[in-house]
């Protein structure tokens, strides 16, 4: 995947042999802390983590977000109270409604009205059926494209999720030259070309 590419272009840049190593999740601290692994590197979200490792900036950005029609005059979550709002269905953002940091939101909705797909949510959308819609940022982005400014984007988000690489709290040595490598990588257009095969354009932070 997009994270295995990156990691093993920046090991070759670094001369560092790319060892990708599955891990039993709870045992990552473990693992890392004994040396075992170098990094975590597999669309680790440092949101509510970033005092347990060692990061480097965030490269990718997966936050749930609201998408609504730009004159609909709402423009926070408190907004949405009695508006009925869509998702796609066995998405991250219907995941993110389910859980109990947001039921206060989603009990505020009228209605919470579950769809197949990303075209049918729009229509609804543009015939007023719906008055906003929760998905991934970078597929908000993308579908925002194509539709020239008849929408934004909340501020406020459903969930922040980042991606970055997690290191050992002490290891600041390798993260600086992972960092700096990601860095040069941006610079000379190989971050982009591995997003665009990826197609994660949309969701990676420049």
């Amino acid at each position: 995947g997009f994270d295995l590419e990156l990691a093993k272009e920046v090991a070759d840049r670094l001369g560092l042999e790319f060892v990708p190593q599955p891990i039993a999740w709870d045992a990552k601290d473990m693992e890392l802390s004994s040396g075992t692994i170098d990094c975590i590197w597999n669309g680790f979200t440092m949101n509510g983590r970033e005092d347990a490792y060692t990061w480097s900036e965030p490269y990718m950005d997966n936050s749930q977000v609201f998408v609504v029609a730009a004159d609909s005059g709402i423009s926070s979550l408190a907004d949405l109270a009695g508006k009925v709002v869509e998702v796609q269905t066995d998405s991250s953002a219907e995941a993110a409604l389910k859980e109990d940091d947001n039921k206060e939101l989603k009990d505020s909705f009228k209605e919470l009205v579950v769809v197949s797909d990303y075209n049918t949510a729009f229509m609804n959308l543009d015939s007023n059926a719906v008055e906003a819609i929760a998905m991934d940022i970078g597929v908000a982005k993308y579908q925002m494209e194509s539709r020239d400014g008849k929408y934004k984007i909340l501020d406020d988000v459903l969930s922040a999720e980042q991606y970055a690489v997690g290191f050992a709290k002490n290891n600041t040595e390798l993260r600086d030259k992972v960092q700096k490598t990601l860095d040069e990588m941006r610079e000379d257009g190989k971050f982009a070309e591995i997003a665009e095969k990826w197609d994660l354009t949309d969701s990676v932070i420049d």
